[in-house]
């Protein structure tokens, strides 16, 4: 069996990867005691911390030798010799996000804050970039410029990526990370340019992007949970969160975030609520259960809260997931309607076991996302939220779904997604070489054979799984 490949470090977490935080002291403390600290410690680095225990700058081996060896004296400040401002990152940011600030910024040490902006740990170059091969780095130098230059070169890190191993969906968990952060980056922007907000809010996205299962080109699907705020302040409050949201959804689209053609996005005041406002629009659609109340339903379930600005109470996304079982028990005909919608979503098989042609003209490629990914997917949800299963990616729900006895082929079908993922993946890699938008059309025909028949098996299984999930919903067979 073939060694998984050291690069598959990039697409862990930040957490996942860091040390333990660095001895860390007042601004106001002597270099003698610092040095003496950080020989008892071990440690290449000492962190300046503010009054509230924050890091504010860093004192390295190598500030020492250019600052303090020969030139400062031993009682001189720690906020002599250290560097500030001090770059950071967050614990849930991808490692790749961590090894493009290294390189941009020259740096040995990257700190890792908490939501308070207290250091939780260390990151040290010589061990992250020890996952990266030589042929990486220039796309890795890339994730550290503009928005558009992150987006473009995520098919280049994924095709480097591809040859080194990595799997599938390890990969689109990489390509995911990089389009949230993004969403952070292109926010952070839209608050830059106007006032301050008036209350606190959660950034939420939705669909693929909700699941971690964004492929190259994503359209947005986005929304915001309010904190709460009286009624007579509806007006002041919506007149701050409409030109925010409006740059916003203007700065995904310039960074290569297409609109949605369904008005998905957080400029539609149907997309931006209080916590309470939400579960009054869940509920609403579970009572409705046609039309549009299906389609916003089926795609707002994948929510998942990427950012919080301003002071927020609690876990606003996760007390909304929470919020959802009482109000599908309540209208367990919800289920049953989204059941029978999906219905509609056929496998790309024909009678005959071969290919189905879903490409206009004299083509003859087969949409793997819609006939493959989609019936997966959408029997996986229906199951989750009947079971009350809290993740949203469909690997996460797969393997719990199983755990909980409720599926017996959920190793089979985790397979069958990353076959899928890894197909679709290298048709959207390929048309991006040749400068086509990467699309969901795979070229079946040019797969070798093992891949093809590989291929048929993973859509056998979930044709069987997608129709007997169905099934249980609505009491009719396909």
């Amino acid at each position: 069996m073939r060694a998984a490949s050291p690069a598959l470090r990039l697409t862990l977490s930040v957490r996942e990867a860091m040390s333990p935080p660095p001895p860390g002291f007042a601004a106001e403390t002597p270099l003698g005691a610092v040095l003496a600290g950080l020989r008892e410690a071990r440690d290449s680095a000492a962190l300046a911390l503010d009054d509230a225990g924050r890091p504010i700058g860093i004192l390295t081996e190598q500030d020492i030798a250019r600052r303090v060896t020969f030139r400062l004296p031993e009682g001189a400040p720690l906020s002599a010799a250290m560097s500030a401002p001090l770059i950071t990152c967050t614990p849930d940011a991808g490692l790749w996000r961590a090894v493009a600030l290294l390189r941009a910024h020259r740096l040995r040490h990257l700190p890792v804050v908490d939501g308070s902006g207290r250091c939780i740990g260390l990151l040290h170059r010589a061990a992250v970039l020890a996952a990266v091969s030589g042929r990486m780095l220039q796309h890795l130098d890339a994730l550290a410029g503009d928005d558009a230059a992150v987006k473009a070169a995520q098919a280049g890190l994924a095709t480097a990526l591809l040859a080194e191993g990595i799997p599938a969906p390890a990969l689109v968990r990489l390509v995911s990370g990089i389009n949230l952060e993004l969403h952070r980056r292109v926010l952070d922007r839209a608050l830059a340019e106007g006032p301050p907000p008036p209350l606190g809010f959660t950034l939420l996205v939705m669909g693929s992007a909700g699941r971690g299962e964004s492929l190259l080109r994503p359209d947005q699907d986005n929304g915001l949970i309010l904190e709460p705020y009286p009624d007579a302040a509806h007006a002041e409050v919506d007149a701050w969160f409409r030109p925010m949201t409006e740059r916003f959804n203007a700065g995904l689209a310039a960074a290569g975030f297409p609109l949605c053609p369904g008005g998905i996005m957080a400029r539609n005041p149907l997309w931006r609520k209080t916590r309470a406002q939400w579960e009054a629009q869940f509920a609403l659609w579970a009572r409705r259960r046609s039309g549009a109340a299906l389609l916003f339903a089926d795609i707002a379930f994948d929510f998942r809260g990427i950012a919080t600005i301003g002071p927020v109470t609690g876990d606003p996304a996760g007390e909304l997931r929470a919020a959802i079982a009482p109000i599908l028990a309540a209208q367990p005909a919800l289920l049953g309607a989204l059941a029978a919608q999906d219905q509609r979503l056929r496998v790309g098989l024909t009678l005959w076991g071969g290919f189905a042609d879903d490409e206009p003209g004299p083509g003859a490629r087969t949409d793997l996302k819609l006939h493959g990914l989609m019936p997966l997917v959408a029997a996986t949800r229906l199951l989750a939220l009947q079971q009350g299963v809290a993740e949203t990616g469909t690997p996460e729900r797969l393997a719990a779904l199983a755990a909980r006895g409720v599926i017996a082929e959920g190793e089979a079908l985790q397979a069958a997604f990353a076959l899928l993922l890894e197909a679709l993946l290298r048709q959207q890699l390929t048309d991006h070489a040749v400068g086509q938008p990467p699309g969901n059309l795979v070229d079946t025909a040019a797969l070798p054979k093992p891949e093809r028949a590989a291929l048929r098996e993973a859509l056998r299984a979930i044709r069987s799984f997608a129709k007997s999930s169905f099934a249980g919903f609505t009491g009719e067979l396909w």
